[in-house]
């Protein structure tokens, strides 16, 4: 399982002109999942999103989670996370999990999420999205697991 999180001030995403998603201040996580992922790792995903300490306290460190914040997270599906460029010119995504996988892991991450306390937009599973960021930092992290 990997993810790209991302600080934002607002996020959202839109599929066929309408916002299926959206936050304010939080993170925005863009989430792939691969071959043999499951419960585990999706637990420890939405642990260590839940409690990534990348917002700053009032001395400026990175002290503070998205609990800490009451911020939100805006959760979208990213095979291409997954894409192989080492060879040729075209990605493979051999290494990324089957829809009928990544779908309800995806939605258990979110899931998780909630009951940890953190407030869950997500965008829509194998749809063309348009995704809004206004990066905060700009801070990115990549998480792998």
């Amino acid at each position: 399982m990997k993810a790209v999180v991302q600080r934002v001030t607002q996020a959202k995403v839109t599929v066929e002109g309408k916002v299926v998603g959206a936050i304010q201040s939080g993170l925005v996580v863009l989430l792939g999942i691969g071959q043999g992922d499951g419960e585990e790792e999706a637990q420890w995903m939405a642990n260590k999103i839940a409690n990534l300490r990348i917002f700053a306290d009032e001395n400026g460190k990175f002290n503070r989670s998205i609990l800490d914040v009451g911020g939100a997270v805006l959760l979208i599906s990213q095979f291409t996370l997954y894409g192989d460029a080492r060879k040729g010119r075209r990605p493979s995504f051999t290494e990324a999990a089957p829809p009928e996988v990544a779908e309800p892991l995806v939605n258990r991450v979110a899931q998780l999420l909630v009951e940890n306390g953190v407030p869950v937009a997500c965008g829509q599973f194998q749809a063309h999205m348009l995704v809004e960021i206004h990066n905060d930092g700009p801070v990115t992290i990549i998480l792998e697991r």
